[in-house]
């Protein structure tokens, strides 16, 4: 759709022209003002008149009137002018001579705008679960969100790193240790996993605290020994580093089960503790600027004058913060991968944490600060419930997946009893119910999370677009030899179908602008409805001739082709059967 816009916006360049030779206007700039109508019934785009009424010195009404008149041509079928607004008509013989031809020549290509990225690197640190605690659906969000921003970035020509900057260093380890010395069974643990391990964690928090009602004491003490324990650590204790070295060992195996049914991968897995060495050298940066000062015996920098509470780099005892880990990280993975873009894919509670150390980065002259970009995202709760993995209020992803992918095998079970390879399409379709809910909705809003909606097989669902693809593939399977000739575009929902497909580009470039992973789950669910809507009305096998057989079938390809690469955009896996 971007090429029919430049080719229609030269169109009313020219018309402008010819009302006021020197009116200054770029074409690029009539192209970005078309707009999509809201009803199909007022045409395929609309360009509002009044955006130039200041250069042309007339009224909108009679701009629209004076470029309507003789617009026409190529990608245009009719302009007609409507209260200010030219509303336009794009030639359906245009689209079955240059769009079907170009989706089915570019293939995987096809929207994909590699201009954007070329010779360009990005950075995207996402996921990062805090070791010895499972993925629960608060974890989702980081991670689906991080990783189609990723995909995306590859999709337009970015090299891309994914790095999972696992929370693998602090006082929870020294919790950890205390809680297994005194209750831990190494067998149990190995068979059990970090399961165990969570069961372990909830104990000391909820032992440290105690239990008022109940006459239980808190153990206030066992905090105090947490601490040094992780202090054993820091300064290189050898039997606490070996226990530290296993929780993530347990840890990294189960995390990569969950990546596995996502089809994740990173590029790095070096956590907070990678940085331990590397901290000291930007602490003395900082003490060399004179950007820190001591503030009640911790060391700070002032952003007062920003706007901003003081950004904490070490506490009374010297030990680092958050802060002073990200600076050391952000400055590693610069002089590494030399990026041009650093992406942080985290929660909205974290927006003031990235806001303050990403000012101290540019307070301490690093000129690349401005490359340093903040995701937020909203949080995760269950009907209402904040989740904690300290109290054990959690929803387990797995265990979500498990019920998802279980509800599918029973419809399956039911509907196609027969059907090869039952377990993979049940995971596929279950678990690409529970992330194709999560990313149609705006990353930046809370989402109260209900798992019968969530696992939902009706209405705008990740089960109803792969069972759109499914569909898709059903069809070409059953022709027997080659099919094409002529194309003939004789229906409204061939048309409409492909003028959903081309807008391909024009989406991948809005999601990568706004890092917004719902734009490609809306248009997704666009060309479903667009395709049913043409699987409905349009004989595809038994069409009236050849070449509207034809056409129908280099339509259901090229909805195929383009349905499968978005998938791939937004961790949904492909389904051929279902």
């Amino acid at each position: 759709m971007l090429k029919i816009k430049l080719q229609i916006a030269e169109k009313i360049y020219a018309g402008v022209k010819g009302i006021n030779p020197d009116a200054e206007i770029a074409i690029e700039d009539i192209a970005s003002m078309l707009e999509y109508p809201p009803d199909a019934s007022m045409g395929d785009l609309a360009f509002p008149c009044f955006k130039l009424s200041k250069a042309l010195r007339r009224s909108p009404v009679q701009i629209a009137a004076a470029l309507a008149d003789g617009l026409s041509g190529g990608a245009l079928a009719s302009a007609e002018a409507v209260n200010g607004y030219l509303n336009i008509k794009i030639d359906n013989a245009y689209l079955g001579e240059k769009i079907l031809p170009e989706i089915l020549e570019k293939k995987e290509n096809y929207g994909a705008p590699t201009y954007l990225g070329e010779g360009k690197t990005v950075v995207l640190d996402y996921s990062s679960p805090n070791v010895a605690k499972p993925f629960h659906i608060g974890h989702l969000g980081t991670t689906v969100i991080g990783h189609a921003l990723k995909k995306l970035h590859e999709f337009a020509g970015y090299k891309c790193i994914g790095i999972n900057y696992l929370g693998d260093w602090g006082t929870q380890f020294g919790k950890l240790i205390v809680a297994y010395k005194l209750w831990g069974d190494k067998e149990q643990i190995e068979q059990g996993g970090i399961d165990k391990l969570v069961e372990l964690y909830v104990r000391i928090n909820n032992t440290i605290k105690g239990d008022e009602e109940n006459g239980i004491p808190a153990r206030e003490d066992l905090a105090d020994q947490a601490r040094e324990e992780f202090h054993k650590m820091e300064i290189g204790d050898e039997d606490n580093i070996a226990l530290w070295k296993w929780f993530v060992e347990i840890s990294l195996e189960e995390y990569q089960k969950t990546y596995r049914q996502l089809g994740i991968e990173f590029d790095s897995y070096k956590g907070e503790s990678f940085y331990t060495d590397k901290m000291p050298a930007q602490v003395e940066k900082l003490k060399a600027s004179g950007l820190m000062k001591i503030d009640d015996g911790a060391s700070i920098v002032d952003l007062e004058e920003y706007g901003m509470p003081p950004c904490l780099i070490l506490k009374r005892d010297g030990s680092t913060l958050y802060p002073t880990r990200d600076i050391a990280a952000a400055v590693y993975r610069k002089e590494h991968y030399n990026f041009d873009k650093c992406i942080y894919v985290t929660s909205t509670q974290q927006i003031l944490h990235f806001k303050q150390w990403f000012k101290v980065v540019e307070l301490m002259g690093y000129d690349w600060y401005d490359e340093l970009v903040h995701i937020p995202y909203g949080t995760v709760s269950l009907n209402g419930a904040k989740l904690a993995t300290r109290t054990g209020n959690v929803v387990l992803l797995k265990d979500l997946f498990a019920q998802a992918i279980e509800k599918v095998r029973g419809i399956m079970e039911e509907k196609n009893p027969n059907l090869e390879g039952k377990d993979e399409v049940a995971e596929a379709i279950g678990v690409g119910a529970i992330v194709f809910y999560y990313l149609t909705n705006n990353r930046i809003k809370d989402i109260n999370f209900n798992l019968e909606d969530a696992l939902s097989f009706d209405g705008n669902t990740g089960p109803y677009v792969q069972y759109t693809y499914a569909r898709a593939c059903s069809v070409l399977e059953k022709v027997n030899g080659s099919y094409g000739g002529k194309i003939v575009i004789s229906a409204d929902a061939e048309a409409a179908l492909l003028k959903t497909l081309c807008q391909y580009e024009e989406k991948v470039l809005a999601a990568i602008r706004d890092y917004e992973p719902s734009v490609i789950t809306r248009f997704i669910l666009d060309v479903a409805v667009a395709f049913n809507k043409f699987y409905h009305e349009c004989s595809i096998l038994n069409a009236e001739n050849d070449d509207v057989k034809g056409t129908r079938l280099l339509l259901t390809e090229a909805t195929k082709q383009v349905l499968g690469s978005a998938f791939s955009l937004i961790c949904l896996k492909k389904t051929e059967k279902v």
